[in-house]
């Protein structure tokens, strides 16, 4: 490390399944503090004069509190495996910032897992449930495609194939690979639609999946892959306005007036990181978005249940802004304009007169883009078959500087 880089405040170093290397006997012993959880602090030889703390609970929040109480001593954790993977080394980066984390990281479990199954890292996924919704391996769900998860508990294997087998997914090969690394490494396997377990606490599961193409993952899933009660942006509609709003690594959507909330759940269905809110007055709407993010693979999509403009107030700024329903209410797209970080991008859909009136009058002030969008589809006409129109949509689009 440079001799200028800053000191870090805290070190974290993995544990492997064989136990502590000699780097972390070594740093252990020089350490005022070891932070760990039970199994890991079990390890730290009676030698060690450090003072063994146990993780908080719950952990993110008590967090603060317990780094304040240990300022300025030599402090070091102990983590399972690569602590950046899914570990305590993410967490406590975000909240002291880089340079005050230092991370000597052991073999993963991930990578473990990989080397197990012969899987190459270009060819496969991670998926963390670890205190996470096991919703989100949904996400993944294509024919061929390989998947590993990061399991919370004993009972993930069976819950994750019940949920494989809900979608179709009961052929695929489930393997469960247990103790990665250490002497009762274990390994199980079945098909989702077969898993009978038992599992061992600490273990992987990876998923080599078979069953049926189930959506895509550029925008433009069919629409009865939504439950709604028609207050639904539709399909090409929805392709339209997701290729304006660009979505991007860890950015954020409002997603206002969101109805069935589609054009939020294809957001973050374009990458893992992608954050969204989805605004919606109506109480059953509401619901019915959560259900629909979670079959989808994305629970992680928050619904605030509340009308626009008054609660738009209090959230995040967005780094795009689509609007779906309610642009005519008093304040709701200057509000939404405004509120936009730079080189956002904002997106409203308006099949009124009254909001088509509002939309060029936004456009001929700001600029952007106004778009006129008909739709047709083929559909019987008695013994023949003939062109049924949709509504019209006005789409104005606009970006910030």
């Amino acid at each position: 490390m440079p001799t200028d880089a800053p000191q870090p405040l805290i070190t974290v170093i993995g544990v492997g399944a064989d136990g502590l290397s000699e780097l972390a006997l070594d740093r252990v012993a020089r350490a005022e503090v070891v932070l760990g959880g039970a199994r890991h602090l079990a390890m730290v030889p009676t030698s060690a004069t450090a003072v063994r703390v146990a993780w908080p609970s719950p952990l993110r929040a008590a967090l603060p509190a317990l780094l304040d109480e240990h300022a300025g001593r030599d402090v070091v954790a102990l983590a399972s495996g690569d602590p950046l993977v899914s570990g305590i080394a993410t967490t406590l980066i975000d909240l002291l910032g880089e340079g005050a984390v230092r991370v000597e990281p052991a073999v993963s479990s991930v990578a473990l897992a990989r080397a197990r199954m012969g899987w190459s890292a270009e060819t496969s996924t991670v998926v963390t449930v670890v205190g996470r919704d096991l919703h989100a391996v949904l996400r993944e769900l294509a024919p061929g495609w390989r998947v590993l998860v990061l399991s919370s508990d004993a009972d993930t294997p069976a819950a994750l194939a019940g949920l494989l087998v809900e979608q179709g997914y009961g052929d695929s090969a489930l393997t469960v690979l247990g103790d990665l690394g250490g002497a009762e490494e274990s390994r199980a396997e079945a098909t989702a639609a077969t898993w009978t377990g038992p599992a061992p606490a600490l273990h992987v599961v990876a998923l080599d999946l078979r069953g049926p193409l189930v959506g895509s993952w550029v925008a433009g899933l069919p629409d009865d892959a939504f439950e709604h009660d028609g207050q639904l942006t539709k399909r090409d509609l929805r392709a339209s306005a997701l290729a304006r709003l660009a979505p991007q690594p860890g950015q954020l959507l409002w997603d206002v007036g969101a109805g069935a909330g589609s054009v939020g759940i294809e957001w973050l269905r374009a990458h893992p990181t992608c954050r969204a809110l989805a605004v919606e007055a109506d109480q059953e709407r509401a619901g019915r978005i959560g259900r629909n993010a979670a079959r989808l693979g994305v629970p992680r999509l928050q619904v605030v249940h509340g009308r626009a403009p008054d609660a738009l107030a209090d959230l995040p700024a967005p780094d795009a802004v689509f609007i779906g329903g309610g642009a005519t209410a008093s304040g709701v797209l200057d509000l939404c304009r405004e509120r936009l970080r730079p080189g956002g991008r904002l997106v409203v859909h308006g099949v009124t007169l009254e909001t088509e009136a509002l939309l060029a009058a936004a456009y001929a002030e700001h600029g952007g883009e106004l778009t006129r969008l008909a739709i047709e589809q083929a559909a019987p006409i008695g013994s023949f078959t003939g062109w049924s129109p949709a509504r019209t949509v006005t789409q104005w689009s606009w970006s910030r500087p």
